[in-house]
């Protein structure tokens, strides 16, 4: 784009901007900024302002804006959040799903050696080069679904070689993609088969060998535990997270999937999110409700295992900040649809269309500890989404088939269908 480029790009037959929005708690649809006959000003990736076409009209011909003429009816809405998936992978789990339907579980699964560890052999037998382009498709496709910012993880390696490749991969298609990537370490995901029953010791030698290795190289910034019956315990996860957080890295922890506690110590541990929540009681939600932890579902993983919703209601009721994500992953969410599964948890848990907005925007953001995206306003980046429609409710509505037509990154029309 050009150096000090202003677009004035009107008109919008609805701007939904979730501003004055507050960052915790339930919210009504009443709440929401939904600004008719809209236009927005942008000053090459940055929004100036945003209001009806009468009243910016003056602004943008003082500032000389170039004129952008959306010539049919369309909803303008900020790029969506994707807080947590894991598209850096090799290897297809179907297997698992045709277990699932048999009747077996997925812990079951995964003592039997599928699940994750499946996968894991999967993408140690891939190149970086393979792991890169197969992310770059996933992302590539999640971008033309309204996605701008996407969380990816690592953990399909367990051991420093291939967490260390799939990093890079992450870095790389990163560099490519028209999304914004957020790489998260997630080297303890489960215990490899070379440490069964050595947890510590795994646990040790990523501390020792692998975290120090990333901050070197400038792969990532997050780690992310799994803190389950298969993966890690309480205690084993609370010194490697001390750890870590002494190499200044993020904390987000995968908590409360199948039994309770683990988003305790997420709290405990000032976890930037505790993230899956689907077995957390009344003890955990009021104790994430009275942190600055965010709570991030999954109800991809919820659809793909066939088990309960997480307690959204229950947690916004609460007071805590809910942030809605795809899980995308080979087992047990490979759907990664982030607009399908927000509509779908929201008829399951009875939550408002602003709660359901703010979960896939700004609160997914400050689960990724981003504050200037997912909200149109001021100073915020001029990442848009462009639906073909003269209604917000519509997209939701519609779970997930009516896709954004338009889709600005950092201020430019990088996808116009």
């Amino acid at each position: 784009m050009l150096k000090n480029m202003i677009q004035f790009i009107f008109p919008f037959s609805q701007i939904l901007t979730m501003r004055h929005l507050s960052l915790k708690g339930a919210l009504q649809d009443s709440q929401l900024e939904v600004i008719e006959n809209g236009a927005i000003l942008i000053e090459n990736d940055t929004i100036i302002e945003v209001d009806s076409f009468i009243n910016l009209l003056p602004k943008a011909q003082q500032l000389k804006a170039t004129f952008v003429v959306i010539d049919e009816k369309m909803v303008l809405t900020a790029g969506l959040i994707d807080a947590h998936t894991h598209i850096c992978y090799a290897g297809s789990r179907a297997g698992d799903f045709s277990k699932r339907l048999g009747g077996k579980t997925y812990l079951e699964i995964a003592r039997e050696g599928g699940g994750i560890l499946y996968s894991v052999e999967k993408t140690r037998q891939a190149s970086e080069n393979e792991l890169k382009e197969s992310l770059i498709k996933r992302a590539n496709r999640h971008f033309e679904e309204g996605v701008t910012t996407c969380e990816v993880k690592s953990g399909y390696g367990l051991n420093v070689n291939d967490e260390l490749k799939m990093l890079r991969a992450i870095q790389k298609a990163n560099q490519i993609t028209a999304i914004d990537l957020i790489s998260t370490c997630l080297a303890a995901h489960t215990i490899p088969k070379e440490f069964l029953g050595r947890a510590n010791d795994y646990l040790t030698m990523l501390s020792q060998e692998l975290l120090p290795q990333i901050k070197k190289e400038k792969l990532s910034n997050r780690i992310d535990i799994f803190v389950e019956d298969t993966a890690f315990n309480v205690v084993e996860a609370k010194k490697y997270i001390q750890f870590a957080k002494e190499l200044g890295f993020e904390i987000t922890v995968h908590a409360d999937q199948f039994h309770p506690e683990a988003s305790i110590l997420a709290v405990e541990m000032k976890a930037l999110s505790a993230d899956h929540l689907e077995a957390s009681t009344e003890k955990e939600i009021k104790i994430i409700a009275n942190s600055d932890t965010v709570a991030t579902i999954l109800p991809g993983a919820c659809l793909g295992l066939g088990i309960q919703m997480p307690p959204a209601r229950q947690l916004l009721d609460a007071g805590a900040c809910l942030a809605i994500a795809t899980d995308w992953n080979p087992g047990s969410a490979p759907m990664g649809n982030l607009l399908t599964q927000t509509s779908i948890v929201g008829t399951y848990q009875k939550l408002s269309i602003a709660e359901l907005w703010a979960g896939i925007t700004f609160r997914a953001a400050k689960a990724l500890n981003i504050n200037n995206i997912g909200k149109i306003d001021k100073n915020y980046k001029a990442d848009l989404l462009a639906f073909p429609t003269d209604d917000y409710r519509e997209i939701l509505y519609a779970q997930g088939k009516l896709k954004p037509t338009m889709i600005w990154k950092n201020g430019t029309l990088l996808y116009n269908s």
